[in-house]
């Protein structure tokens, strides 16, 4: 996984899943199960037997007669943990990724650019610490390569290409003749907007 995957990754996880055992469990039965009790238990990999127990807890949570966590062992907590991390971690990619094809998003990346320009100009590569508000165009084509299997050079040529017009280019207002190639990434990151 080059670079890009992995700051695309990254900006994917950008929520955490919720802290408390009890919202993980709320999130369990309302969001996978839909309130039944069979489905909690396919989903936690417990019994049926179990997935009653929290049932019937968040029940009294909701109704104040249960305070503190639900009561469960520690390998049925780590249970819930996983089933919440499978179902949680889609949704909020989901969202990420829409709002960065919608939105745009920031882009923080080091890297070295070569240049080619009109001639008096340097075309020697240069190692820059760049921050850029990126259109959702750019992002699209950034989750479309990475789905494709593309790889890293053909993302990086992505990228230099969307960088050469919004930054170095000014979108459009300098640089006229200007091409860039990024040569080598020292490290990135995506962040939402």
């Amino acid at each position: 996984m080059g670079e890009i995957d992995e700051g695309l990754e990254r900006a994917e996880r950008s929520r955490p899943i919720p802290v408390h055992l009890n919202t993980r469990v709320r999130f369990l039965w309302e969001k996978v199960a839909k309130n039944d009790t069979k489905r909690l238990a396919r989903a936690a990999g417990v019994s049926v037997r179990t997935a009653q127990r929290w049932a019937h807890a968040l029940t009294a949570l909701a109704e104040g007669e249960l305070t503190g966590d639900i009561p469960m062992t520690k390998a049925n907590a780590a249970k819930i943990e996983q089933a919440v991390r499978a179902a949680w971690q889609p949704r909020v990619r989901q969202r990420v990724r829409h709002a960065a094809e919608t939105k745009g998003f920031m882009l923080h990346i080091q890297a070295t650019f070569g240049y080619s320009a009109a001639g008096g100009s340097t075309d020697d590569p240069r190692e820059r610490m760049i921050t850029q508000k990126m259109p959702g165009s750019v992002a699209q084509r950034l989750y479309e390569a990475r789905d494709a299997g593309a790889t890293q050079a053909q993302q990086e040529a992505i990228l230099a290409e969307a960088l050469r017009d919004e930054y170095f280019k000014d979108g459009g207002r300098r640089g006229r003749g200007l091409d860039v190639e990024l040569n080598d990434i020292a490290w990135m990151d995506l962040e939402g907007l």
